[in-house]
């Protein structure tokens, strides 16, 4: 079979024989074929357990949109221009877009109008997310700090936007995860995903999941008081959406993805093949490294994991590149997390956990010591290594997952 897996802005491709791959079962879903602009005004015109967002803001002389930054996947352009008419018909017209960086790196001016659009560049105010001018407003059940920036706390009316997927141990994302981990403080952010090490804490889990509870509690201290949330293809096209109140309408939009991208294997492969789904989720390490968890369950012990990920920023954070240089010792590195939760850290101790059970092949732009250092194996030639592989034994059993969707086994 011929795939093409995404890497950066454009695909890889290799060709695998039909008798070597396994397969995925999905649920038979069908998806309505209407147009994006359907689906957004769809969305908006049945806000769930919530008034319209007219009626919401009505009245209103401010609103704050926060907004997903450069290294998620979320089309924000195509949708804030239609939640800003809305805010305008109801004559608000001092309108700002918060991009809730988390931990990640500012944009530059270009960025920024790219992500929001012309439109909402034309019209409202674009403001990178500042870790400094973070106030504390209450503290959560599991004891997190939730200090969260200033600019977001200033609002009459907070809107919510992103865009719903699996998470490897919030859940998922969207809905409240714009506020957790969003706008908030490092710190804050450090004791939320401190509880990532929780067995409960999974892709596709939400009840029970302390990290995911944690969010919702955090978000309470600022009223959500809208969410626009929408759900997207490989080819990051609109395919669903949903609005209204948090999180009412953030469970059903987990409830519509799972029953378009829930995916299971009662086998496990020898070999995985997996992608990010390119730019920007494979923009560096830091957002890559997902990719290994989404798959982790779905590769045999002492299997191999092809991680094919373009990371032309390098490593992403700077906690998280000084740490993977010790990723080769699972000990060392667990030891450090518990005597204190550091975050960055926390992505090289579940990548050092993986390389005790599994070996990780990473095709990218880093240098071969880099990869090595980090206890990852440089390869060149994905179809060569494959067609090697198949030499030595015809019967190997190959996994392609092309968009670092994550795989659920039910073996």
């Amino acid at each position: 079979m011929n795939l093409e897996i995404p890497y950066n802005k454009g695909v890889l491709s290799i060709i695998i024989p039909d008798k070597n791959l396994i397969g995925f079962k999905s649920r038979d879903f069908i998806l309505r074929e209407d147009s994006e602009e359907q689906i957004i005004l769809g969305a908006l015109s049945n806000p769930i357990d919530s008034p319209s967002l007219y009626e919401m803001v009505k009245g209103r002389s401010n609103v704050c949109l926060l907004v997903s930054d450069i290294t998620r996947p979320c089309p924000s352009y195509k949708f804030l221009p239609y939640l800003i008419d809305e805010l305008k018909k109801a004559d608000v017209n001092d309108i700002k877009i918060v991009f809730g960086l988390g931990i990640h790196r500012k944009h530059t001016e270009e960025e920024k109008k790219k992500l929001a659009g012309e439109y909402a560049a034309d019209n409202c105010r674009l403001i990178d997310f500042e870790p400094k001018r973070c106030k504390f407003v209450g503290r959560t059940s599991y004891e997190t700090p939730v200090e969260v920036y200033e600019e977001v706390l200033g609002s009459e009316l907070l809107i919510a936007t992103g865009n719903i997927e699996y998470h490897y141990f919030a859940g998922y994302s969207g809905g409240a995860k714009a506020v957790m981990p969003g706008v908030c403080s490092r710190n804050s952010i450090s004791f939320n995903h401190r509880m990532m090490f929780d067995d409960n804490a999974s892709a596709g889990r939400f009840e029970g999941n302390p990290v995911r509870h944690d969010i919702e509690e955090a978000a309470k201290f600022v009223h959500i008081d809208f969410i626009f949330n929408v759900i997207i293809n490989d080819d990051k096209r609109i395919v669903a959406a949903v609005c209204g109140k948090n999180n009412e309408a953030f469970k059903e939009g987990i409830r519509i993805y799972d029953s378009i991208y829930e995916i299971s294997t009662e086998e496990r492969a020898d070999i995985v093949v997996v992608s990010p789904g390119g730019y920007p989720k494979d923009i560096n390490l830091y957002q890559a490294q997902k990719a290994l968890e989404s798959v982790k369950d779905i590769v045999k012990e002492g299997g191999t994991i092809i991680l094919a990920a373009a990371c032309f920023e390098c490593f992403g954070e700077d906690v998280f590149e000084q740490w993977m240089y010790y990723a080769k010792d699972y000990q060392v590195l667990y030891k450090k997390i518990k005597e204190e939760f550091i975050l960055g850290g926390h992505k090289a101790v579940a990548v050092s956990k993986l390389l005790t059970k599994v070996n990780v092949l990473l095709y990218s732009e880093f240098d071969r010591n880099v990869t090595k250092r980090i206890g990852f194996k440089k390869i060149e030639d994905i179809q060569g290594y494959i067609d090697g592989e198949i030499l030595k034994n015809k019967e190997i059993r190959i996994a392609v997952v092309t968009n670092g969707k994550f795989i659920k086994y039910v073996g």
